[in-house]
Formats: structure tokens, C-alpha cells, sequence
């Protein structure tokens, strides 16, 4: 079985523990099967993980983490089928997270008293005026 290559941002998001419940247990399911015992000498990736625990905004121990778990996959079949089901899961989630696709806003008929946005992915309070 090959297993793509996970997005070192899609770790960094989960790591950071900002993203939301359902983040965080994609995030803590990722620590589940990484903590299985691999058989035989294969990389586990606990150390990655853990590193990118400590500093999740780092792309480089991101991609670290990423690789590992593929070389891990790539010797113990019953991890990477694991692997791939927890990757496409943590990539659905991202995707709604994100808004994954294009956004189309529309204003029509009437008249409109005070401000109009038009945005996406908005992190924070808004302040009109005064």
C-alpha cells in the first residue's frame, strides 16, 4: 500500500491545539497510532511528534514527522492502512476547517444602510466605525 505524503501544515494545525475539538482528537487519535509498538526496527515517530508538540509553528519538524510516518508505512502494512484512514479523515476535517473551494457573495435588490463584507476565514472580532 502506498501512503501520500501528509501536509506538514495539516500537522502544524493539529499540533498547535487551537483548532478545535474535533482537531484535537484527530491530533490525539495521530498520537494513538503512533504509539503502537512497531514490529522491528521501524522508525516509530514519537520523537517527531513529540517535537512538533513542543514548537508546532515549525515546518521543518513538521516535515520530519510527516517522512517518518511514511518510511514507517512503507514497513509495516497494517500502519500505513491505519495511516491512510487517519490521513483522509484529518484531511476532510481540514477542508471544512479551511472552507476548502471557492466562496461566490452576492448582493442584490435593496437598499443597504452601513457596511457590507464580503470575507472569508475571519479569526476575530470585527469593528465598524466609531
Amino acid at each position: 500500500m502506498v501512503v501520500d505524503q501528509i501536509a506538514p501544515e495539516l500537522l502544524m494545525a493539529l499540533a498547535s491545539g487551537t483548532v478545535g475539538a474535533a482537531g484535537q482528537q484527530i491530533w490525539t487519535s495521530l498520537r494513538g497510532l503512533v504509539a503502537r509498538t512497531p514490529s522491528g526496527e521501524e522508525p516509530s515517530a514519537e520523537n517527531e511528534l513529540s517535537a512538533l508538540d513542543e514548537a508546532a509553528d515549525d515546518e521543518e519538524r513538521a516535515r520530519e514527522l510527516a517522512e517518518v510516518l511514511v518510511r514507517r508505512a512503507e514497513q509495516d502494512p497494517a500502519f500505513a492502512q491505519a495511516l491512510e484512514t487517519w490521513r483522509r479523515r484529518a484531511e476532510v476535517w481540514d477542508d471544512a476547517r479551511t472552507g476548502a473551494g471557492d466562496a461566490h457573495n452576492e448582493i442584490s435588490g435593496g437598499t443597504f444602510h452601513g457596511p457590507v463584507v464580503q470575507a472569508r476565514d475571519i479569526t476575530g472580532p470585527m469593528h465598524f466605525g466609531g
